[in-house]
This record gives structure tokens, C-alpha cells and sequence, in this order.
């Protein structure tokens, strides 16, 4: 915990604060009944997978109305960024592109942008191919069965103007995407079967606007998309993609189409959210049902591609409503209850000990010690390792574990005693007792650990973090019985104070009840009666 830095646990949103999202749900032209419960729940379960995807565990998302959803990201975590992948809700498509250009001011010595690569996973990795510069041309890039998401503009946007008709070709032609609401406007209200403008930015941080045909694939025909490192060759991070079976046959169709045209004719945009987020282009047809884009990607460039790759499909469109910074002083002064009803909890329970085990309870609490120090690191781990973070039910889930992980040194301590009743020593009785013990342990704790699995696959949200803590504790008070609590027993059961069974010991025979030893002894021959004849 110290070598790593991380010596508190990420709180979350309700004690440290954090950020609320209000969306709201617009329907699309001639789609107004789409706005309903089925709908609804689809784009609340993939928001939270795309949040998740960001590791931020503890978001919540949830309905509001019927037509609101409000998501809560916790302080601690790139709030922007996953500002950025809610909000971003509009569906993915996979579209054609016709003519494509840099827009705006364009520096006067362009400096050369390299381009990602993306191969048919079943073909192997191709050769890497030349940095075109940012005015070059497109030929002579060879790539074995590949796309290219290219990062440079162009040849000249006239190539693919003939495919539009002439209004949408000057509104291409006016299409200034350096300006912001000039971008929030591009394509809006356009089906996807039909031809429309776009905006997006290449590598160098230009933003280029693109004509584009059709929609011809579907978010929802990508089945998987991931971030990976790739080791074998210098392509770096790549962004791998997996499609269902309809929306290969489709990707195979476009791509072998795309192949027979001439640059940027034979590049096809991915667009979310009326932005194109990657363009490759296409030499030859891909049928694996697969495909790899790779190039200069850096770490979280490949995850955010990755993550609305996998979660960009949402069954309806949604309007930011507010941003709102959430505070912590509620759920700072409820935590601050529940830590003076924990240490009030915790007080009896080592009253109750020392009243009852006398000696033995200085082993409770010494066990006890132990589990909240490996709760409390595990959970300043978890927090950076996997985005768990710490809120109100998860607290009250470590208060419920303190009885539970006194129960089993109680269990202990019983099966110890039974042992010496029945006028055992004490190292007899420990090692005698211990298997009892472990058995009763182990399904006690079993079950817990089901019922908090069982409720943090049936719940959501806050309640998740509840089950989550309580199968942590559970887990750590099998780990604190077998290795600290058992051999500490075992090794103060060779000191005199335990041995001799003190009175103070909490293990003194004659307290106890104790049967004396029992002992063998020759029953007494009876007398022989002397018969006369």
C-alpha cells in the first residue's frame, strides 16, 4: 500500500462528492414512441458498461421519469472523460466516405502525421507502411490486407462530390469544423440511409470535415471491441475488434466494395454522435469477422475508441440537461454517524469478549486488528487496481463483517472448551478442537460469501458496493482464522498463563465444569463361594 502510493481509499460519490449528469432522452424524426421502458433500461445498462469500461465501478446510472436518466460520477475519477462517453449517446455507424479535407486554418508547414493500421486478425499483422505527410497522397501505402485509419487529409474533396447531390454539396463545401457550433450542428436530424457532413480530428489536432454516404454497418453489429498492447512489433497500443455474425457478412460486403475505389473513396468513416472518431481505409475485403486498428495510439486513445466501439449503440438519442458538482457534506456527517455506531458496535463486542473469554479475548482482538488492517489495504488497492470506491453501504457492509468475524472466533474458542471439559489439556484440546471448528467456519462463511454474491449480481448501484464489502471481509476472516488466528492460539497454548489454566485465562478447568481425567481401573474379582459336597 505504502510502495504504491494509494493509503486511503477512492471515496465515492455520496462522501466525497463527485459529478451529476441529467439526460434526457430526444426522439428522432418519425421514431417518437421509441421513448419507453425497454428503450429506457437498454441505454441506462449501456451507460453503465461504458463508465465501467472508464473504471469508474461506482458510477451510478438510473432512470428518472420517463424520459430522464441521471448519472453520478464520484470525485477522484477523469469526471471529464466519462462526461465525454455519457454524453456521448447518439448510435455508431460505420459509414462511407466520399470526399474528405482539412478545415479551418492549416498550418503553413505541416508537420507528417503517422496513420493507424487496422488487419484482419486472421491474416496475421501486416508490414508497417510509410508516414504520409500532411498534403501527400495516398499512394503507394502498401498494406497486406488492411485498413488504415488515416491521420493525414485527403486529395482534393472534388473526388467524392459527384456521389452528393448539390445541396449536401454545399453544405459540405461551407462546412467550417474548427467552430464549435458549427460541429454541435453537422448532420443533425439525418437517417442513417441517408448521405450527410461531418466533423472530426486527426492526430496533428486538426479537424477535418468529411462528405458521407450511407450508413452501412450498425454499432450493434459490433459484438466486442478491446484495447491491447501489442508485443510482437513496434504497432503499440491497437484497438481489436470482433463482429456478430449479420454484421460480419455486412463489414465483409463494405469493405470488399471500399477496396475497388481510389483514396478517400475507399475509406469509411466511423462516426458517433455526428463526429467521425476514426477513418481507415480499405485495401483489400475483410471477411474474418474481425479486424485490427493500430498506429500511434496511446494508451487511453486505444480504450476510448475501444469503449464506444463496444457501447456506442444506444436505442435512442439524449440531450445534456445539467452538470451538476455533487458535495460530500451529507454524506460526510451520515458516515460520521456510522462510524460512531461501528466504534459503539465494535466496543461491545469487546466488552462482551473480555467478560466472557477474559484472557482469550486479547486473541479476538488482536484477530480483529488484523482483518481491518488487510480491509482497510485491500481497499486503498482496489480503488486505483479496479475503481472500487468506498461509499455509505459499503461501510455499513464492514460494520455487519465485525460480527461476523467475531462469530467464527467464537466458534473457536467453544469447540477449545468442549475439549478441556472433557478433561483434556489445553494443547490437546486446541489441536483436538481446530477441525470441529474449521468445518463450522468454513460453511458459516460460505454462506455469507453466497448471499453477498447473490446480491451484488441481483442489485445495482450503491447497494452493489454493500455485497461487494461483505464477500471482501468474508473472504479476509477465513484468511485471519487459518493464518494468524489458529497459530497465535497455538503458540499461547504452550505459556504457562493458558497452560495452567489461569482464572483469568478464560480456559480455567474447574470454571469450566471440567470431568475429571478418566482412568482405567481392574473391576474387583468376585468372592468365590465355597460349595460343600
Amino acid at each position: 500500500m505504502f510502495v504504491s502510493g494509494n493509503t486511503s481509499p477512492r471515496l465515492g460519490i455520496d462522501l466525497a462528492g463527485g459529478t451529476s449528469i441529467t439526460l434526457r432522452a430526444v426522439p428522432e424524426r418519425g421514431q417518437e414512441s421509441a421513448i419507453n421502458k425497454a428503450n429506457m433500461d437498454t441505454a441506462v445498462s449501456i451507460m453503465e458498461r461504458r463508465v465501467n469500461g472508464l473504471g469508474v465501478s461506482e458510477a451510478e446510472v438510473q432512470t428518472q421519469g420517463n424520459d430522464n436518466i441521471i448519472v453520478n460520477i464520484p470525485k477522484g475519477t477523469n469526471s471529464q472523460q466519462a462526461r465525454e462517453q455519457v454524453g456521448t449517446t447518439a448510435k455508431l455507424y460505420f459509414r462511407p466516405v466520399l470526399a474528405t479535407d482539412i478545415t479551418g486554418a492549416t498550418p503553413a508547414d505541416p508537420s507528417p502525421s503517422a496513420s493507424h493500421e487496422a488487419t484482419d486478425k486472421s491474416t496475421g499483422t501486416p508490414t508497417p507502411s510509410p508516414t504520409p505527410s500532411a498534403t501527400g497522397t495516398q499512394q503507394g501505402r502498401a498494406v497486406t490486407d488492411a485498413l488504415k485509419a488515416d491521420a493525414a487529409p485527403s486529395p482534393s474533396p472534388s473526388s467524392g462530390s459527384g456521389d452528393a447531390n448539390g445541396k449536401l454539396q454545399a453544405q459540405y463545401a461551407s462546412l467550417d469544423c474548427s467552430k464549435q457550433s458549427v460541429r454541435a450542428t453537422a448532420g443533425k436530424g439525418v437517417l442513417p440511409t441517408e448521405a450527410t457532413v461531418a466533423c472530426g480530428k486527426n492526430s496533428d489536432g486538426l479537424w477535418q470535415k468529411y462528405l458521407l454516404g450511407p450508413a452501412e454497418v450498425d454499432g450493434t453489429d459490433v459484438k466486442k471491441a478491446e484495447a491491447v498492447y501489442n508485443t510482437q512489433n513496434t504497432a503499440g497500443w491497437i484497438v481489436t475488434m470482433e463482429f456478430t455474425s449479420r454484421g460480419a457478412k455486412k463489414f465483409a460486403d463494405i469493405t470488399g466494395k471500399l477496396a475497388q475505389n481510389q483514396p478517400p473513396q475507399n475509406q469509411f468513416a466511423i462516426v458517433l454522435d455526428g463526429e467521425v472518431v476514426s477513418d481507415p481505409y480499405v485495401r483489400e475485403a475483410l471477411t474474418g469477422g474481425s479486424a485490427e486498428i493500430s498506429g500511434r495510439f496511446s494508451q487511453e486513445q486505444a480504450q476510448g475508441l475501444a469503449n464506444m466501439l463496444s457501447y456506442g449503440a444506444l436505442p435512442l438519442t439524449f440531450k445534456e440537461d445539467s452538470v451538476t458538482t455533487v458535495t460530500a457534506a451529507l454524506g460526510g456527517e451520515q458516515l460520521q454517524a456510522g462510524l460512531i455506531a461501528g466504534a459503539i458496535g465494535l466496543a461491545l463486542v469487546v466488552i462482551y469478549l473480555v467478560v466472557y473469554y477474559r484472557g482469550l479475548a486479547m486473541i479476538a482482538v488482536a484477530s480483529l486488528m488484523i482483518s481491518a488492517m488487510l480491509t482497510y489495504t485491500l481497499m486503498s488497492l482496489l480503488g486505483p487496481a479496479i475503481g472500487f470506491a468506498l461509499n455509505l453501504p459499503a461501510v455499513c457492509g464492514a460494520i455487519v463483517a465485525i460480527g461476523i468475524t467475531a462469530d467464527s472466533f467464537i466458534v473457536f474458542f467453544e469447540r477449545i472448551r468442549d475439549e478441556i471439559r472433557e478433561g483434556r489439556s489445553l494443547r490437546p484440546s486446541v489441536e483436538r478442537g481446530w477441525p470441529r471448528a474449521r468445518r463450522t467456519v468454513l460453511v458459516s462463511d460460505f454462506v455469507s460469501f453466497l448471499a453477498a454474491a447473490v446480491l451484488f449480481v441481483v442489485t445495482v448501484g450503491k447497494v452493489q458496493g454493500f455485497a461487494f464489502t461483505l464477500g471482501l471481509t468474508t473472504l479476509l476472516d477465513v484468511v485471519v482464522i487459518f493464518l494468524f488466528t489458529k497459530p497465535l492460539m497455538t503458540i499461547l497454548a504452550r505459556r504457562k498463563f493458558f497452560a495452567s489454566g489461569h482464572s483469568w485465562s478464560g480456559l480455567d478447568p474447574e470454571r469450566l465444569g471440567a470431568k475429571p481425567p478418566l482412568r482405567r481401573t481392574r473391576r474387583p474379582s468376585a468372592p468365590i463361594e465355597t460349595k460343600e459336597a
